[in-house]
């Protein structure tokens, strides 16, 4: 018996010892929000998380609309009381946030796991032991949440990332990517990317005037065009002569629907000079064709495929469709902001490569770019100089021409924030006016809301705006975004830098202002009076 006592008490001893160890090891530390969970305690705790919703509960549906209203309301809930934690984009990439143990989760990679309610139930109760508290809210409002959550701004990562770039793979073309991406493809089929030039003869509807009526300034027949270019502005004409193609000398005004004259004077672009004065020696392919397809080669002439192809944003293919891993292809939506804003900027922006000429002749688009590699290596965008109207800039730098939305942007505080141009953009294509992600405020209401953190610091959009709500006066666009960027003629398209331009830069600098533009019968002087009498707005603000 003794003997046993004895064991048991070594046993004892040696357990206590053992677990003192242990604790040793293993505590110091042990409360610390700063660590990182494990993988298995993650797994665990995202088994438990799903497993503790009743049935009922994650089986329910939103029951609301995703309209605008809804969107808007969710939004503004959300900055109110979520943001705090998990950032106005659901990132969780907050000094709170990711401050906590575990980390607030980013949302964009979370919510589209959980149900609906599944959202709803841990919204309305909360998950113990984490920051994530219970919310008193109305059901409606937390419905609203949950809207918000499927509809959370696209935001790039402001620090580098690996570029992604697949060693060794080539250009296979889009119809390769169809199968496994049918619904993304079917919907970027109908877009103007995949339509931006097309072939009269393989699409009889390409043309969009009658070529029967006759016209002074008509000089060509159908049968003269190779391509035609555009759709929604104008439309131009390409003739093609041996391996080259040429703009015929009109192009079709689309918004008034009549045909003008094109021809690019020296004075309208740093290329113009640089070429004959003849639409027939100066071929598309230095001057536009780069951008118009997937992997122009500037030796043979060749393409992979016409219009803005799959690979035009996610780089060659092969490796991918051999392998269709997340590494085997470069996606623009896993790049830091400057990688994934340049993805569009490559050509919708006004510049030259810094190594102009190549092989003799001029380019107006990026040569040797493509998604992977450092765009600012092949690409200067135009200069600007403070103080100066050109053909392409504003006096403040503002872009005075179309096709330069990444001049503008890259001035923006949107674009130092992460916000990339898919971010507002479905590049894929939608029914939304320029494949808006939203239409109307509620796109801009996903970051932005009445009294929130990002603006605007007022008690509604009415009282920021001093106009109606539902009038144009209160469109976040109308202001921040005005048409003044010409395209063709009168036809103007929307600034891209989201600053407000005063009337006061209209008296001083000549540029065109938001409020002279809805209210045309009035002048830059009325506009700078009527502001001076917000008293929301400081006076200190009214110069250029």
């Amino acid at each position: 018996m003794r003997r046993w006592i004895a064991a048991g008490m070594v046993v004892g001893v040696a357990a206590v010892v053992l677990s003192a160890a242990i604790a040793r090891l293993v505590l110091p530390g042990l409360s610390s929000a700063r660590a990182v969970p494990p993988r298995i305690e993650v797994a665990a705790a995202t088994w438990l998380l799903h497993a503790s919703v009743p049935p009922a509960a994650a089986a329910q549906s939103n029951p609301l609309a995703a309209d605008e209203a809804n969107l808007a309301a969710g939004a503004a809930l959300f900055q109110q009381n979520c943001a705090v934690c998990h950032g106005y984009a659901g990132t969780g990439d907050t000094r709170i946030g990711s401050g906590e143990y575990p980390r607030a989760p980013d949302l964009r990679h979370a919510a589209p796991e959980l149900s609906d309610g599944e959202i709803f139930y841990h919204i309305r109760n909360g998950i113990r032991n984490t920051g994530m508290p219970a919310w008193d809210l109305p059901d409606r409002a937390i419905w609203q949440l949950v809207l918000f959550t499927r509809h959370l701004p696209m935001v790039a990562s402001v620090q580098p990332q690996a570029s992604g770039s697949v060693a060794g793979a080539h250009y296979v073309g889009s119809a390769a990517c169809a199968s496994c991406h049918r619904e993304i493809f079917d919907r970027w089929q109908k877009s103007r990317m995949a339509n931006v030039v097309r072939d009269p003869r393989a699409h009889p509807d390409a043309i969009i005037p009658d070529l029967g009526k006759p016209d002074p300034l008509v000089t060509f027949t159908r049968d003269d065009i190779a391509f035609v270019y555009g759709s929604r502005w104008k439309q131009r004409y390409f003739k093609r002569v041996g391996d080259d193609f040429f703009p015929l000398p009109v192009q079709w005004d689309v918004t008034h629907h009549r045909w003008r004259r094109y021809f690019v004077p020296d004075t309208a672009d740093w290329w113009a000079p640089l070429y004959p004065p003849d639409n027939m020696q100066r071929p598309t392919g230095p001057l536009c064709d780069g951008c118009h397809s997937v992997n122009y080669d500037i030796a043979t002439k060749a393409v992979t495929e016409w219009n803005v192809g799959c690979e035009r944003c996610h780089g060659p293919g092969s490796a991918h469709i051999a392998q269709p891993t997340r590494a085997t292809i470069i996606n623009p939506a896993r790049l830091d902001a400057v990688a994934a804003n340049d993805t569009c900027i490559q050509c919708h922006s006004q510049g030259r490569p810094p190594g102009n000429p190549i092989g003799g002749k001029y380019y107006d688009w990026p040569v040797g770019f493509q998604m992977g590699r450092h765009l600012a290596d092949f690409w200067s965008l135009e200069e600007h100089r403070p103080g100066e109207t050109t053909f392409t800039h504003f006096a403040d730098g503002t872009a005075h021409k179309n096709r330069m939305q990444g001049n503008d942007f890259v001035q923006s505080l949107m674009y130092t924030r992460g916000v990339t141009c898919f971010s507002c953009h479905d590049p894929h294509g939608n029914d939304n006016v320029a494949m808006l992600r939203e239409p109307g405020n509620g796109l801009c209401l996903t970051c932005h809301g009445a009294g929130t953190q990002n603006g605007p610091h007022a008690a509604s959009i009415a009282a920021h705006t001093h106009h109606a709500a539902d009038s144009p006066g209160s469109a976040c666009t109308a202001c921040h975004m005005p048409a003044i960027e010409q395209t063709l003629g009168d036809v103007m398209v929307h600034a891209h830098t989201f600053r407000f331009i005063w009337p006061a830069a209209t008296e001083t600098l000549g540029i065109p202002n938001a409020c002279t533009l809805c209210h045309r019968d009035r002048t830059a002087a009325w506009a700078r009076n009527a502001l001076r009498g917000w008293a929301d707005r400081s006076p200190w603000r009214d110069a250029p």
